[in-house]
């Protein structure tokens, strides 16, 4: 995505267990490395952990709301868009953004996984939802095995380091 920042949604429960909550740090952290505005439904579990591993990692970070109170985002959002949508906010989460990477999730990850790939944007996944239609599995869904695979999925790999210089 050369000449802007990418923005990169980072979806999943609000109520992660340990695992995933480890993962989607490491997925923001990975992303604010890598330059990516993290966005995400800015509340707890995966979207809480994803917002601290890009903090810490010197990203910005954008939550959408689902309600009318700013106050109710978690500590690592920048930016803070309340909308009043309820869960509707999940398809302003994803139709702002260049890549969806979704870490484990409930039913409220599997909607933006839908509005994500109708809208023509990558579905990166860890440990999360697998699609079928008439019984057949559906490949929309690039999967990773860690959050550095998940990054380059999104993202494209990194650039090659440039050489060190030498004094001769």
């Amino acid at each position: 995505m050369p000449g802007k920042r990418p923005y990169v949604a980072v979806i999943g429960s609000s109520e992660a267990d340990a695992e995933q909550a480890q993962v989607a740090e490491e997925v923001g952290a990975e992303l604010g490395r890598r330059g990516a505005v993290v966005v995400t439904g800015g509340l707890g579990g995966v979207m809480a952990a994803a917002s601290k591993g890009a903090r810490g990692a010197g990203a910005t970070t954008v939550g959408v709301l689902p309600g009318s109170d700013r106050a109710t985002a978690n500590p690592d959002v920048e930016v803070v868009l309340a909308t009043g949508l309820g869960e509707l906010r999940n398809a302003l989460v994803v139709y702002a953004v260049d890549a969806v990477i979704a870490v484990g999730g409930a039913y409220g990850t599997l909607s933006e996984i839908a509005f994500a790939l109708n809208a023509g944007t990558p579905v990166v996944a860890i440990g999360s939802w697998e699609l079928s239609l008439g019984g057949g599995p559906v490949e929309a869904i690039v999967r990773a095995d860690s959050a550095g695979a998940a990054v380059d999925a999104a993202l494209g790999p990194p650039p090659p380091l440039a050489p060190e210089p030498t004094n001769l």
